[in-house]
């Protein structure tokens, strides 16, 4: 309910609706979600989200609100209260991934043998780091077809087993499952202009 770099962003109005709103309508489309909870210090949040009976509020520490709280902390806390066999961590400010693609992410652990999987956007394209180049070499300038492709996170989802968790501390295990996702998909809110450019992109549907 809180945010720096863009003032109550989960539940600004998008669309017709909360923001919030938007990916508890999703979760709720997903055919392979068995249960939904809104988990948060303030039991307010629920006037933002689709009227169901599916969606479970759980209220959370307000001690887990402050900006320095990691979200280490957060999943720690939720995961001490709720015992699942898969977690999907579905955040608000991806307000373009789908049904389709949760499901998918999912399936891959639940029937595929993945530990964990996760949104991401393809990208085949020259590529940099820290003044080098990171997927091909400058003495030989391949075609863009030829390089190898980067894959990077979009933050729509991250799906995960128990397991993973509590080995690992961390969302993603040691096999994960890339689900490739859509530019538009891979749109994620986090300051004024992202905001503003899902704005234009919802509005063009």
């Amino acid at each position: 309910m809180n945010s720096t770099r863009l003032p109550g962003k989960n539940i600004l109005p998008f669309n017709g609706h909360p923001l919030a709103w938007r990916i508890c309508q999703t979760l709720l489309n997903c055919h392979r979600v068995d249960e939904i909870y809104i988990f948060c210090s303030d039991e307010k949040i629920m006037n933002y989200v689709p009227p169901s009976p599916r969606l479970i509020f759980r209220q959370r520490s307000k001690n887990l609100d402050g900006d320095e709280v990691t979200m280490h902390e957060v999943y720690d806390s939720f995961f001490s209260e709720v015992n699942a066999d898969i977690y999907v961590a579905a955040l608000a400010t991806a307000p373009f991934i789908s049904a389709d693609a949760i499901d998918q992410g999912i399936k891959a652990i639940a029937e595929e043998g993945y530990d964990s999987s996760l949104s991401v956007r393809r990208m085949q394209t020259f590529a940099w780091y820290n003044n080098r180049p990171l997927n091909f070499s400058t003495s030989r300038v391949p075609r863009t077809q030829e390089l190898a492709p980067l894959y990077i996170e979009t933050c729509g989802f991250y799906a995960f087993r128990r397991e993973v968790w509590l080995q690992h501390h961390r969302r993603t295990g040691t096999n994960p499952c890339f689900v490739e996702v859509s530019l538009r998909e891979a749109v994620d809110i986090d300051t004024p202009e992202d905001y503003q450019f899902a704005q234009m992109i919802a509005h063009e549907q």
